[in-house]
């Protein structure tokens, strides 16, 4: 879809093929073990490890 003025279907398409987000927040609010989460809830991962900040 280029430029900006897509039909709806256009549009409905377009995003039904997409397989990106972004997740974007403060520094330390669990980002790393969101997406964790995230690949072992859709098994891309068989194991979650322990996320933990900094000392």
């Amino acid at each position: 879809m280029s430029g900006g003025t897509g039909t709806a279907p256009d549009v409905v398409a377009e995003a039904a093929r997409r397989r990106t987000f972004a997740v974007i927040s403060h520094p330390d609010a669990g980002k790393s073990t969101l997406t964790e989460a995230l690949a072992l809830h859709a098994a891309v991962i068989g194991e979650a490890g322990a996320v933990h900040g900094k000392s």
